[in-house]
């Protein structure tokens, strides 16, 4: 006779699996192919998963490229929420660590997050990216701010709106370089050149606009 508490026991797992097949296919794709190139036939074949699991878990192509998004984004938006109940140095500087480190794994990623937000307003890509990355990053808008200067975290002497714009450069850029220009400058994004290049961006903020670890009044 068939096992059958065995066998339901692994429906949930299998159904996680495909679910998470579905968000890995649809990644791989929508970072090398226009948004309406990519159909939901392509994704499910890619992904070894029934076309109806793609309705079933996400609605529609929408819907799953909104999850694909937020989903590659979340390690950063559970670091964000350490910063925002922490605001201190060694919080803000680990948001960078997590940004390369999820990075490094989907190098095209943040080169999608580009390209998208250079298209019109009214594009479904650019508006279900446009929530999502203001989910995201309306709390560091603030934290970036006043509030890091007062708990000592930036120094007084520094504007912390343009302390932004050198964060985010710092954390971004060299995901966006164009491959021809890391070939001319003999870079290469391997996880040994990330991690040395996130402590050198690390010692520039300290020497920069970082109050000295030690000083910071962080809570």
């Amino acid at each position: 006779m068939e096992d059958v508490s065995h066998r339901s026991a692994g429906r949930p797992s299998e159904q996680i699996r495909s679910r998470e097949r579905l968000i890995i296919s649809a990644r791989e794709l929508f970072t090398v192919m226009a948004y309406d190139k990519v159909s939901t036939r392509l994704i499910a074949r890619r992904a070894g998963v029934n076309i109806a699991m793609i309705r079933y878990y996400f609605g529609s192509k929408a819907g799953l490229f909104e999850t694909m998004l937020r989903e590659t984004l979340h390690p950063l938006q559970k670091q964000l929420d350490k910063l925002i109940a922490k605001s201190n140095q060694k919080n803000l500087v680990d948001l960078m660590r997590v940004y390369y480190k999820e990075m490094i794994k989907v190098p095209q990623f943040p080169k999608l997050l580009a390209q998208v937000m250079s298209m019109p307003p009214g594009d479904i890509q650019r508006d279900l990216m446009e929530e999502v990355i203001q989910d995201l990053t309306r709390p560091i808008r603030d934290l970036l701010s006043s509030r890091l200067v007062n708990q000592g975290v930036i120094r007084p002497d520094m504007d912390p709106y343009l302390c932004r714009m050198s964060y985010i450069s710092l954390m971004v850029f060299p995901f966006l370089v164009p491959p021809s220009m890391l070939s001319i400058y003999k870079f290469e994004l391997t996880d040994s050149f990330l991690e040395r290049l996130i402590e050198h961006n690390i010692r520039l903020m300290e020497g920069g606009f970082l109050m000295p670890e030690g000083e910071n009044a962080s809570v």
